[in-house]
């Protein structure tokens, strides 16, 4: 809804995408697209027109549970897993950019990056960059591989970005799926509260470290489980839980896998001192963006 000039109310039509998952009528897709709408209308490829309903939120990710009941059986997609997914494979997006007339477009392009990490106002999200063109109305739709399954969830918040499209992965959407069917929201997000950065011979180089791998931690948020576990600025990573440790992107992979109150081995690499420590995982904090 929008105000005019003498504070009428007016209707605003938004559009967006989504993905229908299982044969009960639930559609993934993105919050930012559904967050202001007080009423929903789910257009399928078949040209059916449904009411839909919110069923769960999660702006942390920006994605969103909606569900249509319909009396005719619905196809639902395939979900792949992006921990897969490598720099330069061809991938696929999907969706209804603008809203133009016609039903859904294709895009093709390659995986860019893995793992861009981008503040928004709800915080620090970690997507897959493509080439492939994402517009506004792509919001929510699927970004595919060549065998067709879904494996990331197409986002156009950045009206900035040019001839670059992203994408929430969607083994970040697999851990949250059944608690926004569920509860309606995520009340399982483990967190430890640290930045940290790839270890690569450069950096090693440039900054004298005593590994050329792991993930040396750059920042940690005061009063986190790594900091109540005594884990430092400068420290490197080098395993958790047994698993070898070549980029960050695997620790928020792991530790998503997670609950509260979890307890994972953390071996860093201290100024050459190997030391070990045990972090309990604690939920994510709600006032952190």
């Amino acid at each position: 809804m929008v105000k005019d000039q003498l504070l009428r109310i007016f209707p605003v039509q938004g559009v967006g995408s989504g993905i229908i998952i299982d044969k009960k009528g639930y559609i993934l897709t993105n919050n930012h697209v559904i967050e202001k709408s007080n009423k929903l209308k789910v257009t399928t490829t078949d040209g059916n027109i449904y009411e839909g309903a919110v069923v769960g939120t999660d702006k942390h990710t920006d994605l969103a549970i909606i569900k249509i009941d319909s009396k005719d059986a619905l196809s639902a997609a395939e979900l792949g897993n992006s921990d897969q997914l490598k720099i330069g494979q061809i991938v696929i997006a999907i969706g209804n950019p603008f809203g133009l007339d016609g039903g859904p477009s294709v895009t093709a392009g390659i995986i860019s990056s893995l793992s861009r990490r981008l503040q928004f106002e709800n915080g620090i999200m970690e997507l897959i960059q493509t080439d492939a063109s994402i517009n506004p109305g792509n919001s929510g739709g699927p970004l595919v591989n060549t065998k067709a399954e879904v494996i990331g969830i197409n986002t156009a918040k950045m009206p900035y970005a040019q001839g670059i499209g992203f994408a929430v992965p969607i083994n970040v959407a697999k851990t949250i799926i059944d608690e926004l069917i569920r509860n309606g929201r995520v009340t399982n997000r483990p967190w430890i509260g640290i930045f940290a950065i790839k270890i690569d011979k450069e950096l090693a180089s440039s900054y004298r470290l005593p590994s050329i791998q792991g993930a040396l931690i750059a920042e940690i948020q005061l009063d986190s489980p790594a900091y109540t576990a005594d884990l430092r600025k400068g420290d490197i990573i080098e395993s958790i839980d047994g698993i070898t440790i070549v980029d960050p992107v695997q620790i928020s992979s792991y530790i998503r896998k997670l609950s509260i109150r979890d307890k994972i081995i953390v071996k860093i690499n201290r100024y050459g001192k190997i030391i070990e420590k045990e972090i309990v995982l604690m939920p994510f904090p709600t006032s952190i963006n």
